[in-house]
């Protein structure tokens, strides 16, 4: 149980210290604008869909890519409600919650997600927009790192896994 307990008093020490980090209000501001932007994986979402007006070439690509990012955001609602764990009580948030659960953090999931797909697809701005989005959830207050973590790891994972279907390759039988 070392580990764990070990594991755990991190996850409260840089929770502790990125929060100390939106005592900056420019940080402060930053960091709610991106919670705001991911909240229910809108900006993500916008970015597919504007992506696939955008390139027409493509545009089967990017709604497929839009629906795998949704997916695991689904996923990340359910795997919350299974595990219920609680959110970081040790910080005063900068924002409020959609939910009382904290693992996975849906938002690193969704951000991951848009990351791996739309990345592949060429958007280069997504993926660092995203890691922004991961790290805003600590500095706000709401997540821990292994919270992050593992969100980020279930929205790439997510959207590895629907990589073929996403690029139009499928099998028939």
């Amino acid at each position: 149980m070392d580990d764990l307990d070990d594991l755990h008093d991190m996850d409260h020490r840089i929770v502790s210290a990125l929060r100390a980090c939106g005592t900056d209000p420019r940080v402060a501001g930053a960091a709610r604008a991106l919670s705001w932007a991911g909240e229910h994986a809108a900006l993500w979402l916008a970015a597919g869909l504007a992506g696939a007006a955008v390139d027409r070439g493509r545009r089967g690509a990017w709604l497929r890519g839009t629906a795998l990012t949704a997916g695991a955001h689904l996923v990340s609602m359910g795997v919350k409600r299974v595990v219920r764990r609680p959110r970081p009580a040790h910080v005063e948030p900068l924002v409020r919650t959609a939910g009382r659960h904290s693992f996975p953090s849906s938002h690193a999931t969704s951000a991951a997600a848009a990351a791996v797909a739309f990345g592949a697809l060429g958007a280069h701005a997504i993926p660092p927009l995203a890691a922004a989005v991961c790290v805003s959830r600590l500095v706000v207050g709401v997540h821990y790192p292994s919270d992050v973590a593992a969100g980020a790891a279930l929205g790439a994972l997510t959207a590895r896994l629907g990589a073929r279907w996403m690029r139009g390759e499928t099998h028939h039988d």
